[in-house]
C-alpha cells in the first residue's frame, strides 16, 4: 500500500505546485497507468514566514511549522516534507513534534552527491541558506564540503529568488548571472552545483549549467516517493539533476 505523503508548502506557492506536479509525474512514471501520489498538502502563508526569516524569528517560524507538520499528522500523512530549503533551519523542531519521519532535504540531496563521488559543490540558495550553518554542516557530515558565491553575487541570487522567483516573474537577464555566478564557482574548485531553492528551477535547467546541477527539489521528491512506494532504488547516473542513489530506509 501506498503511503501518504504530506507537504508543508507555502514557501513560495510556486514552488509548491512545483513539488505537487513532480510528486504526480513520478509516480505516474513507476507505477504507470492513471496512479497517482497520496498526498496531503498544507499551505502556510509566506507573507508571514518572509518576515519571521527577516526579523530572525527562527523559533517562532519554527512553531508555526510544526503546528502545521501536527496538522499534516492528525490528516493521515505516514510522512512529512517541508517545501523548502531556507526552513529546513527549523527542521529539528518540525521533527520533534511529529511521531512519523521527516524527509529532509539537506540529507536526500547530500547522499545523492556523495553517491556520484563528489565532495565540493557549489550552493545557489537564499542569503539564509548560503550563509547560516545548517545547511553546510549537514552536507558535511556527508562528506561534501560547500562553496558559495562571495559578494554582490550572494545578494543577486537572494534577491533573483525574492523579488522575481517567488514572484512567478522569470527574467532572462537572471538566468544569464546565473550562468556567470555558476562558472564562477566552478572556476573556485566546484565539481558541480545544487540548486538549493526550490524556486530556482524554474529559471534554470540543465543546459543553463556548464556544471552537473543537483536539483533538491527532484531529489526530495524521488527520495519521498521511494519510501512511499517502499521501492529500494540503487541506480547510479553520474551527477547530473535526476541522478539517482537512494536506499529505502
Amino acid at each position: 500500500m501506498t503511503r501518504t505523503i504530506g507537504l508543508i508548502g507555502g514557501m513560495s506557492w510556486e514552488s509548491s505546485a512545483e513539488y505537487y506536479r513532480l510528486l504526480n509525474e513520478e509516480v505516474r512514471r513507476r507505477r504507470g497507468g492513471h496512479h497517482c501520489a497520496r498526498s496531503v498538502l498544507l499551505t502556510v502563508d509566506f507573507a508571514e514566514i518572509e518576515a519571521l526569516q527577516r526579523s530572525g524569528e527562527w523559533e517562532r517560524a519554527g512553531l508555526l511549522l510544526a503546528e502545521s507538520a501536527k496538522s499534516l499528522e492528525r490528516a493521515g500523512a505516514d510522512m512529512v516534507l517541508l517545501c523548502t530549503n531556507t526552513m529546513h533551519q527549523v527542521a529539528d523542531q518540525i521533527e520533534a513534534a511529529i511521531n512519523v519521519p521527516f524527509v529532509h532535504i539537506v540529507d536526500a540531496t547530500a547522499r545523492r552527491v556523495a553517491a556520484a563521488g563528489l565532495t565540493t559543490v557549489g550552493l545557489l540558495a537564499t542569503r539564509f541558506t548560503m550563509e547560516m550553518d545548517f545547511y553546510r554542516s549537514r552536507m558535511r557530515q556527508h562528506g561534501v564540503e560547500i562553496v558559495v558565491p562571495d559578494e554582490p553575487d550572494r545578494t543577486l541570487v537572494h534577491d533573483v529568488i525574492y523579488q522575481e522567483l517567488t514572484q512567478n516573474r522569470i527574467e532572462g537577464a537572471s538566468r544569464e548571472e546565473y550562468r556567470r555566478i555558476i562558472a564562477e564557482l566552478a572556476a573556485r574548485g566546484a565539481q558541480a552545483v545544487i540548486l538549493g531553492c526550490t524556486e530556482i528551477t524554474l529559471l534554470i535547467r540543465p543546459g543553463d549549467s556548464l556544471l552537473p546541477m543537483f536539483d533538491s527539489t527532484s531529489i526530495h521528491v524521488e527520495t519521498a516517493v521511494d519510501r512511499a512506494l517502499r521501492l529500494p532504488v540503487t541506480s547510479a547516473l553520474p551527477g547530473a539533476s535526476g541522478s539517482r542513489l537512494e536506499t529505502y530506509r
